[in-house]
């Protein structure tokens, strides 16, 4: 294994590794001259877009690290996105940014209709639960319920994202890594920002356009412009007492504009496509503006009819053809429309010249809405029973009447009937999310002696989301709306309950606004769901150097962190009546507790020594102990620099990592699967069942799994195929899933980095660094229903893997436990489980170049790019690994090219007055798995696909230009996606990118050219 012989390495080589470093965010350098060139390259500028101000001392704080010394070097790799980046982007949600980064799987909550709304982070696609997201190094709230939407992008200072362990540090959940937020807090005066963006696109015809146009959907050619975006940001803050005491605070706003689907040519109707290679079609929906009507008795039993869509009350077939049926997504949002406010305040004191108070309080409310087309509902939704029309209702034609009721049309007998219907007239019903919340922290932390620093702080984080779904038709007023009789010539509901509008609906394009008030009245239903975290921070660093500590070959003393921190997460969800009528579920109010104590340790051996310029040692450890796992947790790392000359530097870090399931994974984990869901299907080793349809006799066959995969279940052998194993007993609970609890365990993590970093002083302001990244997760936590185990362990004839998540009872064999139990044995393992392994392994290279051209200026090269070489996992030690990089499909979901960067070139004048930034995004092909060659991921000769199995690498370029038209005043004018490049076009994209706009919109620009303007006003 190679991450055994890992192990050995570090152990042989003494823990000094090699570990690249990238040219973002490192050290400080010791030459000032060399300083001033790479902060120039680096550093987010102050004030609106000019030099930044110098440091106010000589403490740099890194990412990775609660040690804080000057001229500190990172042993982990870093990337930094600085405030400049950030304002070159022209961002509303600061997800707009972190999705270029190759690091970072790209999660685009606005561009999908499915989301809550909420931003979150996934390092390396192993999921959010894996990466720790902290604000100026502390927790920006729950695991679950973070949302970095709660950040404007115009108050960030830089970006720091470190992709590699660092659960010692900061937490046994850090296993992916660690994103770090660092604010503007600092601040006097008072400064406006403001943003603006929208789409320009030009709708061409494209594959989709005919599909659509055939079904009399329609599809958009010519440029639109839409999607308005707006960001506005208010600044303010003060000192007082001769800087003693400082405040600052803001206020931010921002707007969305929905974006529809069928505002663009890519999506004007969802592409679908019938098997391999199959004919292509659009999605279509019974719910047609022409109203579907299916009888439900005599003759025409089934029929499946449309009013006719030329407007005579005729009945014609349902099918494909010009209005007889809809497109069920064309009103879905490509962007969702959104609104958000958010509000803060920092304060810090001197209480005397050693210790400090400090405080920061942000709040939020960000509203989004998912929008779905306002439809008269199956009477399915509501239950069995169809609706019921009169046959001599006077909306009814004579032909129509007869296709329903047969020889009663015209009698006041009532027929039962399907409807669905959509109206053309009414406004989108929309489920409207609702995300609010606030963040506090506070503490004290100061010095002594300028030896040791402290800090007592903590977190109160809140975060609450609130879903509102939109409302339905009501049943009954349904009925009494088609209960209509002639009264003196006027169509009139023959209930005579007031306020009832009658409801023509057999004839097509019948205006819904009349009925809407009538009818829409049925609540959808509210849930909620609150996350809270407590979490309290001690930490005290010191210079052991002070006390003689050192290294008899350095200068530089031995450095030491200690840490104990206490961690309070509380899930709670409710449901109103209304929900849980339509949805079911239950109430939840999970809890868990951690309590953690962490060291941290840099040991300098040599410095300035012939072919030793710095060789030094790092190391961590914590301890964690979780309320809901009974094991003891500890994570580790250990770290090596070593830079012969002060031009190259080799570094690594070898770290692990325990991560304990978070509460929301704690109540999915007491999900257990009595038996088989629903009933309807049996234990496979139980016999299979045949009822004679005459007689009614019962005879049993031989059992769907073989002999060998139920002795692999623990069955015995006497027991295969006995009719006890049947779901039915007749005690009416088995053969259903009931509420019990198991302890999921937890995952296990080890991360190596290891490569090199230069800066060669003959080439002043180059900074090159490559760094090789393994990370491997063992029993890895997520989320599986019961046929993973089932279907794997008849899939694989048998291995103890699958298998063992079937327990059954011990002598009975059978999978059932009584309800009222929490069964150590009778049930199917469901819900959050421990997989075999997930991996991810690559290639990072990032560097920065920063050209002098004297008084005309300067010019600037950034360069950040990863090449992924595995991504996937492991099911079972019998199974051979996946690896999904450059393939989707087949449960490819990660989207990861094997190669993706940015290039930015960014030139300014010698006065810093004008500023012209020019970038390159590129992102590397992807392949169908069904021809990757490789069967572990489907890639099968007979699966190979000859259409829609390849998408073309793809390059996007973006303008920034930036004016500092006064010292105070500067403008800023962007293009991203600046020669609107149309994305790729996949059929059944909803198996791929759970987005049915037919392409990845995480993963590509999808709604065309972004044209932004800026301004930064300071007073």
């Amino acid at each position: 294994m190679i991450f055994d012989q890992t192990v050995s390495r570090i152990a042989l080589a003494g823990s000094l590794l090699f570990c690249a470093v990238p040219a973002m965010a490192q050290e400080i350098a010791a030459d000032p001259a060399q300083a001033k060139v790479e902060a120039d390259a680096t550093t987010a500028l102050a004030a609106p877009d000019r030099a930044p101000a110098p440091a106010s001392d000589d403490t740099v704080v890194v990412t990775g690290s609660r040690i804080q010394r000057p001229n500190m070097t990172s042993a982990a790799p870093i990337t930094s996105v600085t405030a400049q980046d950030i304002r070159a982007q022209a961002p509303t949600n600061i997800e707009d940014v972190l999705n270029r980064l190759p690091q970072i799987a790209p999660d685009a909550q606005q561009n999908y209709q499915d989301s809550d709304g909420r931003q979150r982070i996934k390092l390396r696609s192993l999921g959010f639960e894996r990466t720790l997201t902290l604000i100026d190094g502390k927790r920006i709230g729950t695991q679950n319920g973070a949302d970095v939407g709660i950040i404007p992008p115009s108050l960030l200072e830089r970006v720091d994202v470190l992709t590699g362990g660092a659960s010692s540090v900061y937490g046994s959940d850090a296993v992916a890594g660690v994103v770090n937020f660092i604010l503007k807090k600092d601040f006097e005066g008072l400064q406006i920002d403001g943003n603006y963006n929208f789409y320009n696109h030009d709708n061409k015809d494209t594959i989709v356009s005919s599909l659509a146009r055939a079904n009399s959907f329609g599809s958009p050619r010519g440029f639109s412009n839409d999607g308005g975006r707006a960001d506005i940001t208010v600044t303010a803050g003060k000192k007082l007492f001769d800087g003693k005491l400082r405040l600052s605070g803001f206020v931010n706003y921002r707007h969305t504009d929905a974006v529809d689907y069928d505002a663009r040519s890519t999506s004007a109707c969802q592409l679908i496509q019938t098997g391999k290679d199959g004919p292509l079609s659009c999605s279509l929906s019974t719910y047609s503006r022409s109203g579907y009507v299916s009888p439900r008795s005599g003759a025409n039993n089934g029929a499946a009819y449309v009013n006719d869509p030329n407007g005579t009350r005729t009945f014609v077939p349902y099918g494909v053809g010009a209005g007889n049926a809809a497109n069920p997504y064309d009103g879905y949002s490509y962007q969702r429309g959104s609104e958000r406010w958010n509000a803060g305040g920092f304060v810090s004191a001197d209480l005397t010249s050693d210790i400090e108070v400090y405080g920061s309080g942000i709040w939020f409310r960000d509203k989004s809405e998912n929008v779905y087309p306002a439809r008269i509902y199956s009477y399915t939704v509501y239950g069995d029973q169809p609706y019921r029309v009169n046959c001599n209702n006077p909306y009814l034609s004579g032909s129509q009447a007869t296709a329903i009721c047969g020889g009663a049309a015209g009698t006041n007998t009532k027929a039962p009937i399907e409807l669905r219907y959509r109206f053309n007239d009414l406004a989108d019903i929309p489920d409207t999310y609702i995300n609010s919340g606030v963040r506090a922290t506070g503490g004290f932390r100061g010095k002594v002696d300028d030896i040791w620093t402290w800090d007592v702080g903590g977190v109160y984080a809140r975060n609450q989301q609130v879903v509102n779904y939109g409302n339905l038709p009501d049943y009954n007023r349904v009925n009494q709306s088609l209960d209509v009789v002639n009264v003196n010539g006027v169509a009139t509901c023959a209930s005579g309950v007031a306020g009832c509008v009658p409801f023509n609906a057999f004839t097509a394009n019948t205006p819904g606004q009349p009925l809407a008030s009538w009818l829409f009245t049925a609540p959808g239903g509210t849930t909620k769901g609150v996350g809270t975290l407590w979490d309290g921070l001690i930490s005290v660093t010191g210079d052991l150097g002070k006390y003689g500590v050192t290294s008899p070959l350095a200068t530089q003393g031995v450095a030491i962190a200690l840490g104990a921190e206490y961690r309070h997460d509380n899930y709670t969800s409710t449901a109103d009546t209304f929900y849980r009528d339509l949805n079911g579920g239950n109430d939840l109010d999970i809890s868990q507790s951690v309590w953690e104590s962490n060291i941290e340790v840099q040991a300098p051996l040599i410095e300035d020594r012939p072919f030793a310029h710095l060789l030094q040692a790092n190391g961590g450890y914590r301890v964690s102990k979780y309320s809901s796992n009974p094991k003891t947790f500890n994570t580790w790392k250990i770290e090596g620099i070593y830079a012969p000359v002060s031009d190259l530097t080799f570094r690594g870090s070898y770290n692990k990592a325990q991560r304990a399931p978070t509460v929301i994974e704690i109540g999915q984990a007491r999900n257990i699967s009595y038996g088989l869901q629903g009933g309807s299907q049996n234990d496979f080793c139980a016999p299979t069942v045949t009822t004679n349809p005459t007689t009614g006799a019962i005879s049993y066959g031989t059992p769907v799994a073989s002999r060998d995969v139920c002795r692999a279940t623990g069955l015995s052998d006497a027991l295969y195929g006995s009719p006890t194993l049947l779901c039915n007993q007749g005690d009416g609970n088995q053969c259903t899933v009931q509420s019990g609890g198991y302890t999921a365990d937890p995952e296990t993590a080890y991360t190596l980095t290891y490569g090199l970093v230069v800066k060669p002083s003959f080439i002043r302001g180059l900074v090159f660094s490559v760094d090789r990244y393994q990370i491997r997760i063992d029993n890895s936590l997520g989320y599986n229903d019961y046929t993973y185990y089932t279907d794997g362990c008849q899939r694989s004839n048998g291995d103890p893997f699958f298998c063992s998540g079937i327990v059954r009872q011990p002598g009975t064999g059978i999978l059932y436990a009584p309800a009222s139990s929490n069964p150590t044995s009778g049930f199917i393992r469901q819900g959050t489980t421990n997989y075999y392994k997930s991996i991810s392994r690559g290639i990072d290279f990032q560097a920065q170049y920063t050209l002098a051209l004297g008084g005309a200026g300067k010019v600037d090269w950034n360069f950040n790019s990863s090449l992924t070489t595995f991504a996937g996992s492991q099911d079972s030690p019998l199974q051979p690994k996946r690896n999904c990089v450059g393939y989707y499909g087949n449960g490819c979901s990660q989207l990861l090219p094997k190669w993706s960067h940015g290039l930015r070139t960014t030139y300014t004048t010698g006065d810093g007055i004008v500023s012209a930034s020019f970038n390159w995004r590129y992102v590397g092909s992807l392949t169908s798995a069904d021809n990757s060659g490789d069967e572990a991921i489907g890639g099968t000769p007979e699966r190979a696909r000859t259409t829609f199995y390849h998408i073309a690498p793809a390059s996007y370029f973006d303008l920034a230009l930036s004016f500092a038209i006064a010292k105070d005043f500067s403008l800023r004018f962007i293009a991203n996606n600046l020669l609107d490049k149309t994305p790729p076009i996949l059929a059944n994209s909803y198996d791929i990118s759970l987005a049915r706009s037919n392409t990845i919109p995480a993963r590509y620009d999808s709604l065309g050219r972004n044209v932004a303007v800026g301004a930064t006003m300071r007073f």
